[in-house]
């Protein structure tokens, strides 16, 4: 491990400041997103900024969302050509699994985005659009976040493309930063269908119990 993080700023030039600026991209998006997304579960200010129109603040933040993963996108291209190649990076072999790699990130991106809709996407739950059951069918039935892992996969792909060992090394910052992301976002997310599911069972409860007092009435 010594000797990979000796030889590391000899592939890396950490002197770049488009290598720092895409490290911070990859570092702000999910942190800003939920951030955002539990202020709003807890206060609805964009909901209130939209009149009150969730779906509206919804997709606004999608539309956030989006914007600054093209930015980040760029910031990632943008580094990588200011950045050092290397000759066991380059070739047919890691242009094949580059492009694998791109396939397979982009079939989990896009078939996850299908799956969930827009606003199952982009944070829903936190407005109150849940979803009526947990989506259970490809690509969830290989990974609980296809989304994260097709999106690192895509980062990986894109380092091997342009024969880089920075995309290599913001890869890995990729993978930490979502891997972070998933442990904050998946309990608070079962919390909220946990809650609804309370909420359902409370007022079915509820209601049969007015039933069982109506049928006593009418005996």
């Amino acid at each position: 491990m010594s000797s990979i993080l000796d030889s590391l700023p000899g592939l890396v030039d950490f002197s770049q400041k488009s290598l720092l600026l895409s490290a911070g991209a990859i570092a702000f998006n999910p942190t800003f997103w939920n951030i955002v997304a539990r202020r709003e579960y807890r206060t609805k200010f964009l909901t209130r900024i939209f009149g009150g129109n969730s779906q509206a603040a919804c997709y606004a933040l999608a539309a956030t969302i989006f914007s600054l993963g093209l930015l980040r996108d760029f910031l990632y291209e943008r580094a990588l050509r200011d950045q050092p190649s290397h000759p066991a990076l380059q070739g047919p072999l890691p242009t094949a699994a580059a492009y694998v790699l791109l396939a397979f990130g982009n079939i989990l991106v896009l078939s996850s985005t299908w799956q969930l809709g827009i606003t199952g996407t982009f944070l829903g739950d936190y407005f109150g659009i849940l979803m009526d059951s947990m989506v259970t069918g490809f690509p969830f039935n290989v990974t609980n976040a296809p989304m994260y892992y097709g999106s690192t996969m895509s980062f990986l792909g894109t380092a091997l493309l342009f024969g880089k060992p920075a995309g290599i090394f913001l890869t890995g910052v990729v993978l930490v930063v979502y891997l972070v992301a998933i442990q904050f976002e998946n309990p608070f997310t079962a919390g909220i269908y946990a809650k609804r599911e309370r909420e359902r069972a409370k007022a079915s409860g509820m209601k049969s119990n007015a039933k069982k007092v109506q049928g006593k009435k009418e005996l």
